[in-house]
C-alpha cells in the first residue's frame, strides 16, 4: 500500500479531510506529521534563507519529518480556488521549493487554478489519481467523495462553532456531532489565516489561554460563507487574495457583531497579512467601542511577550465590561 505524507503545516487545517478521503478512495494510506515542536521549526529553519516567512521554514520541518515515514509527500500549488482571485506567492511554487530545498523528499503534487477553467481543474485531478490507478471512474469517485467530506467538514465548523482541530477530532472519532457548550462571561474573536490559529508552538497556545481564562472563542472556520463575503464586500468592495476571508471577512464579521474583543494574529513580513489586518484595525477604529489587538508572531517570538500582551489585553476588556455595567446600573 501507498504511503501518502501530509505536512501539519499551511494548508492542512482547511484541507486534510478532503485530502484523506481522496487519497483513502484510491487505496493510499494517508499519513501525517506530528504537531510542530521547536526541533520541527529549528530543522525546517535550517533548509532556507533567513528572510523565508515564518509558515514555510515551519511547513520544510513538516515535510522533513515526513521523510522516510512515507512513499510521497503531497504539496498542491494552489493558484487560486476563486476567479480572479489569487494566492500568496509562496503556496504558488510550494512544490518547486520544497524540491530544491529538501532533494531527498519524493513530492506529489497537483496544480490548482481555477482561473484556467474546469476542463484544466478535472485534468489535474485525474494526473493526480493516476498515480493510484488507471480506473478514471475510480479516480472521478475518489474526487466526488473528497468534495463531499469538505463540505461536511466546513458544514461542521460552522453549524457547531467548531475549530478545525475540534472537527478533525470529531470526524475522526466519528463523534456524533453537538455545538460547543459554554458559559464563558465574554467573547474574543481570533482571526488569522488556520496555519497560525491552531499551531499551538508557533501562537504559544494563545486559543488554548483564553479558553483557560473563561473566554469564548470565535474563529473565522464558524462562520458561513455568506457571512464572510458579506463583510468583505462592505469593507473593502471585491476581495484580491484567496485567503482573505480569514482576516478580512472574518474580522469584519466579529467586530459589526459587536464582539468583546477581537486579536488579529499574523506572520512577521506577510505583505498580504500586514495589508488585510490594516485593513480590519481600521474598522475597529471606526467602531470605536470595540478592543483590538494586533498580534505577529515569528520565529523568536517569546512566550512571555505574548502572554504579557495577552493579559493586558484581557485586563482592558474587563475593565470595559465592569465600567458598562455600572453605567447600566
Amino acid at each position: 500500500m501507498i504511503k501518502v505524507g501530509i505536512p501539519r503545516a499551511l494548508l492542512y487545517y482547511q484541507y486534510y479531510p478532503m485530502w484523506k478521503s481522496f487519497f483513502e478512495e484510491l487505496g493510499a494510506e494517508v499519513v501525517v506529521s506530528s504537531p510542530t515542536t521547536q526541533s520541527i521549526l529549528s530543522s525546517g529553519s535550517s533548509r532556507v534563507v533567513a528572510d523565508t516567512c515564518l509558515p514555510v521554514k515551519v511547513f520544510c520541518g513538516h515535510v522533513l519529518a515526513l521523510v522516510g515515514e512515507c512513499d510521497y509527500v503531497f504539496i498542491p500549488a494552489i493558484r487560486s480556488v476563486k476567479r480572479k482571485i489569487y494566492n500568496c506567492a509562496k503556496f504558488l511554487g510550494l512544490p518547486d521549493m520544497t524540491k530544491a530545498v529538501i532533494p531527498e523528499s519524493r513530492i506529489l503534487d497537483i496544480d490548482i487554478d481555477i482561473n484556467k477553467g474546469k476542463r484544466e481543474l478535472y485534468q489535474a485531478i485525474y494526473k493526480l489519481g493516476r498515480r493510484f490507478t488507471w480506473n478514471l471512474l475510480r479516480v472521478r469517485q475518489a474526487a466526488i467523495t473528497a468534495w463531499q467530506a469538505h463540505l461536511k467538514y466546513r458544514e461542521l465548523m460552522s453549524n457547531y462553532a467548531l475549530t478545525p482541530p475540534q472537527a478533525i477530532e470529531r470526524i475522526a472519532s466519528k463523534i456524533e456531532a453537538g455545538p460547543a457548550t459554554s458559559r464563558n462571561q465574554a467573547t474574543i474573536a481570533v482571526v488569522g489565516h488556520p496555519y497560525l490559529l491552531y499551531d499551538e508552538h508557533i501562537n504559544h497556545r494563545l486559543i488554548h489561554r483564553l479558553q483557560q481564562a473563561h473566554y469564548q472563542v470565535l474563529t473565522p472556520e464558524m462562520l458561513a460563507i455568506e457571512q464572510v463575503e458579506s463583510a468583505i464586500s462592505r469593507i473593502v468592495g471585491r476581495p484580491y487574495w484567496t485567503y482573505e476571508e480569514e482576516v478580512v471577512g472574518a474580522g469584519g464579521h466579529y467586530l459589526e457583531s459587536r464582539v468583546d474583543g477581537v486579536i488579529g494574529v499574523m506572520a512577521f513580513g506577510c505583505g498580504p497579512d500586514s495589508l488585510m489586518m490594516n485593513m480590519v484595525h481600521r474598522q475597529a477604529i471606526s467602531l470605536r467601542s470595540i478592543p483590538f489587538m494586533s498580534l505577529t508572531v515569528e520565529e523568536h517570538t517569546a512566550e512571555g511577550g505574548v502572554v504579557t500582551r495577552l493579559e493586558a489585553f484581557l485586563d482592558m476588556i474587563q475593565r470595559r465590561k465592569r465600567r458598562e455595567a455600572e453605567v447600566c446600573v
